[in-house]
């Protein structure tokens, strides 16, 4: 009889209920071997073969429960407890120290991320309450592009007057912005996400050249080129 057929035969022949051969003998050639369904080498020889399958078949069953009742879990916390809130690596008190900007043109309520001399993400909670929903429009309140635009040159601003970048001067201007593009409208309710990022800069003219996207809820909504100087007031 071939191997094969042999390891086959002993494998699905009932085991006896009992006696004392209960157990098999040992075979006087070296076990044979086979692939199980979970892709473990198993003896034909060895009586604990089943019990092995079926051990595995527990393990997955309890990972799977687990599994299942960590969604339960998570289902079960109200949606109130389930985000959390954004860090504040610069708050309001911060930004004011640094952009000279003041109400109602401040438009950038917290940072959330900041690497020295190359980028900013900062938000704007925008509220019903923003001075210019009434005249933009009072039946569809939307917020407007070129504010966007300014808001995230603001963010662009907390970089440009490090001292990482040259912010021993007073002021920043806009010298250029290009490509911009406007993909969604921004509403009342919505927390506007604005990172911007330094890609070129001429410390000698006090010139740079910035990189600017705005989320709301991970959706872009605006992106553009910024082209920035810094100045004192006199300049």
């Amino acid at each position: 009889m071939e191997a094969s057929t042999m390891a086959r035969c002993l494998l699905t022949a009932p085991p006896p209920l009992c006696g004392p051969r209960a157990h098999p003998e040992p075979l006087s050639s070296p076990p044979l071997r086979v692939h199980a369904r979970f892709t473990r080498l198993i003896s034909i020889s060895n009586p604990k073969t089943s019990t092995s399958a079926l051990r595995l078949e527990k393990i997955n069953r309890f990972l799977t429960r687990c599994s299942l009742d960590w969604v339960e879990t998570k289902a079960d916390v109200p949606i109130e407890k389930r985000f959390p809130p954004f860090p504040a690596v610069m708050d309001i008190n911060q930004i004011r120290n640094i952009l000279p900007h003041r109400f109602p043109f401040l438009l950038v309520d917290r940072v959330i991320e900041y690497t020295p001399g190359h980028t900013a993400v900062g938000i704007k909670n925008v509220t019903i309450n923003d001075n210019f929903f009434p005249g933009h429009f009072p039946e569809r309140p939307i917020m407007p592009g070129v504010l966007m635009v300014e808001a995230m040159a603001q963010v662009g601003g907390l970089v440009m007057l490090q001292p990482e970048v040259g912010g021993s001067r007073e002021n920043f201007f806009f010298a250029g912005i290009d490509k911009v593009r406007f993909r969604k409208p921004v509403i009342a309710g919505d927390t506007l996400v604005m990172r911007m990022t330094l890609i070129k800069l001429q410390k000698r003219f006090g010139i740079a050249k910035m990189e600017g996207k705005a989320y709301v809820g991970g959706d872009l909504v605006c992106e553009g080129e910024f082209l920035m100087a810094t100045g004192s007031g006199s300049e």
